[in-house]
C-alpha cells in the first residue's frame, strides 16, 4: 500500500499421504525509507534466495541473514 514495500512468504507443509497440504502466507510491509525486516532464514533455509533477491532488487535489508549480498544487479544499482 502506498509508500510501502512488501516481503511475501508462501509456505507449504506436505506430509506423507496427506490429502491436503497445509499452507500459510505471511506478508510484511515496510517503509521505503529504511526497509529492514528480520530474516526468516534461520527458521526456513529455503528463504535464502528470495531474501537475497529482494535485497538486491528492492533494497530490503534482512537482519541477521548470513549471506545477504547482491546476486543479480550491479553494485551501482540502488533499488526502489
Amino acid at each position: 500500500p502506498g509508500g510501502l514495500l512488501a516481503s511475501v512468504y508462501h509456505f507449504t507443509k506436505i506430509q506423507d499421504n496427506a490429502d491436503q497440504p497445509e499452507e500459510i502466507c505471511i506478508k510484511i510491509f515496510v517503509s521505503r525509507q529504511k526497509p529492514k525486516i528480520p530474516s526468516v532464514f534461520w527458521i526456513w533455509k529455503s528463504a535464502d534466495f528470495q531474501e537475497r533477491e529482494s535485497y538486491d532488487m528492492l533494497g530490503i535489508s534482512y537482519e541477521n541473514h548470513p549471506r545477504l549480498k547482491r546476486i543479480l544487479m550491479p553494485d551501482t544499482w540502488i533499488g526502489w
